[in-house]
């Protein structure tokens, strides 16, 4: 079993760094990346130059190899990381794979650079964009997982190709009020890192085990829910 999360843009840059080797795909991207003026930065990120600059410095550093690296799980720190149990990384090295716009689909310790980079970037590497640059490798990254949770929203899980989304199992997370559910991007992601660590703290490895957690007041509803997908619902007032 392995859980697919996405990446965050809001990183933190933990003590300890490490040593890293770069597939490459992920060197072509640098390549390209380190070419390119701070305006040119500035239009493909929609940022200030300024902000650029400091992305231009980063994607040099990448390119010399001077960039520190730390563990991935340790380094974004977006809302649905926060809620995660990241000292402990026994099972999230074994159980979760993050899927990366500049690193493909890597495990959760593999050491990565701050860097800015994601789908919704008009980026072509050799003549494609950067989900069907990335599609045969994520394909096949997971072609050996006999059961695939999918914690992604949907700029990554397009990533893959159709046949593999169709093996996705994903859980959704909802809030109740007045009989009425509702979501957004705030629900979905903390419950995605509190649906994570309770797995992580329970020790789970199958479906079924993953259908009983319950975690600040989500709980599966199954009559909602379907075999390849998983909902949660929270009660508020």
């Amino acid at each position: 079993m392995k859980f697919l999360i996405p990446t965050a843009k809001e990183m933190v840059t933990p003590n300890t760094a490490l040593s890293q080797a770069l597939l490459p795909q992920t060197k072509a991207i640098i390549d390209q990346m380190k070419q390119k003026t701070v305006d040119q930065l500035s239009a493909l990120y929609k940022i200030t130059p300024t902000a650029a600059e400091r992305e231009a410095v980063r994607w040099q550093q990448l390119a010399s190899n001077k960039a520190p690296t730390y563990p991935a799980i340790q380094l974004f720190n977006g809302l649905m990381y926060r809620q995660i149990d990241r000292k402990n990384l026994d099972y999230l090295s074994e159980h979760v794979l993050i899927t990366s716009a500049l690193y493909g689909v890597i495990g959760a310790t593999f050491p990565i650079a701050e860097h800015r980079l994601d789908f919704q970037q008009h980026l072509k590497i050799d003549g494609h964009s950067l989900k069907t640059y990335w599609r045969p490798l994520y394909d096949q990254t997971v072609s050996g997982e006999d059961l695939l949770i999918s914690l992604l929203s949907s700029e990554f899980e397009t990533v893959f190709s159709p046949t593999v989304q169709e093996r996705f199992v994903r859980v959704l997370f909802h809030e109740e009020k007045a009989g009425q559910l509702k979501t957004h991007s705030t629900i979905s992601k903390k419950g995605r890192g509190l649906f994570l660590k309770q797995a992580q703290q329970k020790n789970v490895n199958t479906l079924e085990q993953l259908k009983q957690l319950s975690f600040e007041q989500f709980n599966y509803r199954e009559e909602l829910s379907n075999p390849q997908q998983l909902v949660f619902v929270r009660k508020v007032d």
